[in-house]
């Protein structure tokens, strides 16, 4: 009955025909293009670092406090943590296929909120970070000095400060993972002195929590303030510690019946290091900085790409001097194969179906009607 509908009225066959192909090329300019689809669950993560402690110290302090609060959110699956022994804590929420991964993100934030006050101090002056992102890399970027003019320290001090946050702007970007040498300034402290001057650890940290501060020094001539006061003056104070000499020239300990003072420099060795030695990044035997990025949920992948490597085209200008960059890995080469292999095979079929179909009506236009219909249906079925 329904296709006796359409024989007797073509024109409305022609028309429907038409909105189905219009709604169906809408509907697939919108989709996502990933290398997979989105049948594997949203992922949210949780990163944080607890410098200086071992691994059981960071699941005990750190990992199982996040992981008490977030445990329970709606929609969630499950959770899996990693606390490694350079004091870093994992944690990756994982939840149902379908869950709003937006809203989903919002409420782990909010639960992590709630666990931030038990953590130990060291975690909460470096804070805890919560994103959004696919569970696979998308774009790996190694940095690194062609002619080895530049150290490692340099090149992660590079890609942390200009390259990331450049990068993370790129629409599609979820996530970017530094592998990389970052600067800090480290206090390497002699025992055998500090054990002569009788002294601990917690005294040079204390020192050093009471020296090296922002101060809000206040203004000078502020209101309430007589009606003579012409002028009001910041107060500026060089109280942050900047350099190698001024953290040697910090006072641990004085003494007030000899005036004697001990210094930073008299009991440890200070120098410009990095903040973690326990990742050391080559490429071609020369030192490296890597740049892991992870595509956002329901982005398009090729677009992300496009971007990425725009963004990366207009960076390289103001690169310094033997700074240069590769990609060993990436994964939108497959969704760009797998696209034209869909094409290639729906040629290929249309092509077989007229040669099937004219061979056995022996007439072309008989044949014309299902040649115009695959594409109809094929179309038809994005709004889907």
């Amino acid at each position: 009955m329904i296709a006796e509908t359409f024989i007797k009225r073509p024109v409305r066959a022609i028309v429907i025909s038409i909105v189905i192909v219009l709604v169906g090329v809408i509907a697939l300019m919108t989709l996502p293009v990933a290398q997979y689809p989105d049948i594997t669950p949203p992922t949210v993560s949780i990163s944080g670092n607890f410098t200086g402690a071992d691994a059981e110290t960071v699941e005990q302090t750190t990992t199982t406090a996040i992981e008490t609060q977030v445990n329970g959110a709606p929609g969630m699956s499950y959770l899996s943590s990693n606390s490694t022994a350079s004091g870093q804590s994992s944690i990756t929420a994982t939840f149902d296929v379908g869950t709003d991964i937006n809203i989903a993100t919002l409420d782990v934030q909010n639960r992590v909120s709630v666990a931030q006050p038990t953590l130990p101090d060291a975690v909460k002056r470096l804070g805890l970070t919560v994103r959004k992102r696919n569970p696979s890399v998308m774009v790996a970027l190694a940095f690194y000095s062609p002619k080895g003019t530049h150290d490692a320290k340099f090149i992660g001090n590079f890609a942390n400060i200009y390259m990331k946050d450049a990068l993370q702007r790129v629409k599609g970007v979820g996530d970017i993972v530094a592998r990389s040498t970052d600067f800090s300034m480290r206090v390497w402290m002699n025992p055998q002195k500090l054990a002569a001057l009788n002294l601990t650890p917690a005294d040079v940290t204390a020192a050093l929590s009471e020296q090296n501060l922002q101060v809000a020094a206040g203004a000078v001539g502020g209101s309430p303030q007589p009606n003579a006061q012409s002028f009001e003056y910041s107060v500026l104070t060089n109280s942050r510690i900047n350099t190698k000499e001024q953290f040697e020239d910090i006072i641990i300990r004085t003494s007030a019946t000899t005036g004697s003072l001990v210094y930073l420099r008299d009991v440890a060795r200070v120098e410009l290091g990095v903040f973690d030695y326990n990742a050391n990044s080559f490429v071609n035997g020369k030192p490296a900085s890597f740049l892991l990025l992870y595509q956002a949920p329901g982005a398009n992948a090729l677009d992300t790409y496009d971007g990425v490597m725009k963004a990366l085209d207009e960076a390289r200008k103001t690169f310094p001097a033997d700074i240069d960059y590769m990609i060993p890995l990436e994964t939108v080469s497959v969704v760009k194969t797998s696209i034209n292999e869909v094409l290639h095979t729906l040629l290929e079929a249309l092509g077989l179906v007229v040669l099937v179909v004219f061979l056995f009506l022996q007439n072309w236009r008989a044949t014309l009607i299902p040649v115009l219909a695959i594409p109809v249906s094929l179309i038809g079925t994005f709004i889907f």
